[in-house]
């Protein structure tokens, strides 16, 4: 069976390695150019996406609460519960507001426990109103969870130095 040369874009050629190590992979290439294009935020920016998980976290804590105080009640929750979950996303919605990794990471865990949830429930879902706010769930928490990684990036990133 002959061979067939594919033709690839002209990349460039990796640093030289020390002798006796093993040169990089393709994947550590892209990665190194995409940490490479990354911007360090300026004092006082903070992303758009942190900005809208902010207030998502804020709305959705304070909604928690003053509906369970309303008398809405889901089966099987106590007011000290629903006051926890309240709290921890307040605590999150300070924190991302004044972009903290810690908070955006936290934020991200209950997004994508909430994505999960939703993805079962989508399961047991005996309706199409139950499995279209299923759905709307897993969207909202799916790409608010995205858009937050690339945020991520920015905030942990350490200021770069001018060289001397």
């Amino acid at each position: 069976m002959a061979q067939r040369s594919r033709k690839r874009g002209q990349r460039a050629a990796p640093p030289p390695q020390p002798p006796g190590s093993k040169p990089p992979s393709r994947t550590e290439l892209r990665n190194a150019e995409a940490r490479a294009q990354l911007q360090p935020l300026a004092p006082g920016e903070r992303p758009g996406p942190v900005t809208v998980a902010a207030i998502a976290a804020a709305v959705l804590g304070v909604l928690n609460v003053t509906l369970y105080l309303a008398g809405v009640r889901v089966r099987h929750t106590t007011f000290a519960g629903t006051v926890l979950l309240g709290v921890v996303l307040l605590m999150a919605a300070v924190g991302m507001w004044r972009v903290r990794y810690w908070a955006v990471l936290g934020f991200q865990t209950l997004l994508a426990v909430t994505c999960v949830i939703a993805s079962l429930s989508l399961f047991l879902a005996s309706n199409v109103t139950g499995a279209v706010r299923a759905v709307l769930v897993i969207g909202s928490s799916g790409t608010l969870f995205w858009k937050l990684v690339g945020a991520m990036a920015r905030i942990q990133m350490p200021e770069r130095r001018a060289p001397q």
